[in-house]
């Protein structure tokens, strides 16, 4: 067996068991896929020997990979099915992407930078993941390019001090969102799931849960929360 491999085996093994169960992220179909799936493919070479450290990771353009347990467990409370289509805001590295896509049916992922288009591009094709398309772009932007469409599921990469609205109206009824929301020092992933009501046809509502604390670096050109008062 070619050293190499055993020893990102068994880092890869290391990252499951001590940084990713104890955060409950415990569906065996999640577990399974961060397994199958060589997370250090996605990792720029200058950093692969920390692919499975409990950490964020830098990227090109100041951006960063978010942590291993962060990424799992946000993996694991958008619930993906099959026939999801799903959209990305930030592809970084394009490793998160990589993740839905083998759950879901499709994958929209959006990313400011072209290098880093580019770099998620080649990682996905890499990886001989196929239902994956990447958007050089700013994914906050109303764009008609994914802002006229509707989504099974939408996860922020980054985050943001409040949710775009025009974002959670591309959420299809039983559709759900991860983001991680505030400014540093407090910030908190969350889940947003689009519920109908009950007894109507037309008519649903947002609810929202706190999953974990966590801080990371914001997406850039998200929407600000004025503080001015009169």
């Amino acid at each position: 067996m070619n050293p190499d491999f055993a020893n990102a085996e068994n880092a890869r093994s290391k990252m499951i068991e001590q940084q990713i169960r104890p955060w409950n992220v415990l569906d065996p179909n999640v577990l399974n896929l961060l397994a199958e799936l060589p997370r250090e493919r996605f990792v720029p070479r200058s950093h692969r020997h920390l692919a499975f450290v409990d950490m964020e990771l830098p990227l090109p353009h100041g951006q960063v990979m978010l942590a291993p347990k962060v990424e799992a467990r946000l993996l694991q409370e958008l619930s993906l099915l099959p026939g999801d289509r799903v959209l990305e805001i930030g592809a970084g590295s394009g490793y998160m992407a990589a993740l839905m896509a083998r759950q879901a049916a499709e994958v929209l992922t959006v990313e400011k930078y072209e290098g880093l288009a580019a770099m998620a591009r080649d990682s996905l094709t890499s990886a001989g993941i196929s239902n994956a398309e990447v958007l050089q772009a700013n994914g906050l932007a109303e764009d008609s390019r994914w802002s006229r469409s509707m989504f099974d599921a939408i996860a922020l990469s980054g985050a943001v001090e409040k949710i775009p609205e025009h974002l959670l109206r591309q959420l299809n009824p039983g559709g759900r969102m991860v983001a991680i929301v505030g400014t540093a020092p407090v910030m908190q992933a969350v889940l947003v799931e689009r519920i109908k009501s009950a007894g109507s046809s037309t008519t649903d509502s947002l609810r929202q849960s706190v999953l974990f604390e966590t801080v990371t670096k914001p997406l850039e050109d998200a929407p600000k929360i004025s503080h001015f008062k009169f």
